[in-house]
């Protein structure tokens, strides 16, 4: 009897270590903090995001004046469709709650004006941010402007990830780098030398925020920088060197899902 007990007492020491070695690895792993898969997640960002649910063409219809009833198109038809399709059909039983908040033509900016609304509002277990590009075509847009104010755009998108914390401690952060290709009319233009230097840096920076915030990091300038030689035309993977066509959004699904299984697989 006394051994059997001893026996237990160890078999309780030892789930005892197990479960303070979780909280340990929980604390510094963002893709095991959660003990329940998420149900809420949330995608935001521009119209790469927004993958034309807010009609095509580059309208910026605001999320709360778009139909929500229509469960063909609420998605709009881009990465993050692919990633809601292949989560919400292969684990039918979690019942996730997708959500798109991206608007066409948005900047860091625009998100924090509507980030009460579309972002804390929704209570999302897991928050995927992509966001930059059009920071830097309207700063090259505007003529009056002679330097880019990195070191706002930094303390703006911290701002954001804090008010994310503060509402839910507990919110999985994934950042996109934005990125940008030598296609289409980007391309061939004049300044775009000038327009990958500085949507360089803001990748850069997104890196150091997802360091920082320990937040999950999805490189999709890396993954365009690694496939653009291969592509059989120059607007093969992104059609304009901004928006990437089916195929790419196709690849970002994969790296985005791949970059999150096991979040997601428990």
């Amino acid at each position: 009897m006394r051994r059997l007990l001893m026996l237990l007492f160890a078999a309780l020491l030892s789930a005892t270590a197990l479960k303070a070695h979780e909280w340990v690895v929980a604390a510094h792993n963002p893709t095991v903090a959660r003990r329940h898969p998420p149900r809420r997640v949330l995608f935001i960002g521009d119209s790469i995001t927004d993958g034309g649910w807010g009609n095509s063409g580059g309208h910026a219809t605001a999320s709360d004046q778009r139909s929500h009833g229509d469960m063909n198109h609420i998605f709009g038809h881009g990465y993050m469709e692919m990633c809601a399709a292949h989560l919400m059909s292969t684990y039918a039983q979690r019942d996730y709650r997708f959500f798109n908040r991206g608007i066409s033509g948005n900047t860091l900016y625009d998100l924090q004006a509507r980030w009460q609304t579309d972002a804390l509002d929704l209570n999302p277990d897991v928050v995927s941010i992509l966001v930059g590009t059009n920071d830097i075509h309207e700063f090259l847009s505007d003529t009056t402007c002679t330097a880019f104010d990195f070191a706002r755009w930094e303390s703006t998108y911290r701002l954001l990830l804090d008010q994310l914390r503060q509402h839910n401690p507990e919110v999985v952060i994934i950042i996109g780098t934005p990125f940008v290709a030598k296609a289409g009319w980007v391309g061939a233009a004049p300044d775009f030398s000038r327009r990958q230097q500085l949507v360089g840096q803001l990748a850069d920076i997104t890196r150091r925020i997802a360091r920082d915030y320990q937040a999950m990091l999805i490189p999709y300038d890396h993954l365009f920088k690694s496939i653009q030689p291969s592509a059989p035309r120059d607007n093969y993977w992104i059609w304009d060197g901004i928006h990437p066509t089916t195929a790419g959004h196709r690849r970002m699904a994969d790296l985005w899902l791949k970059s999150t299984k096991k979040l997601f697989r428990r």
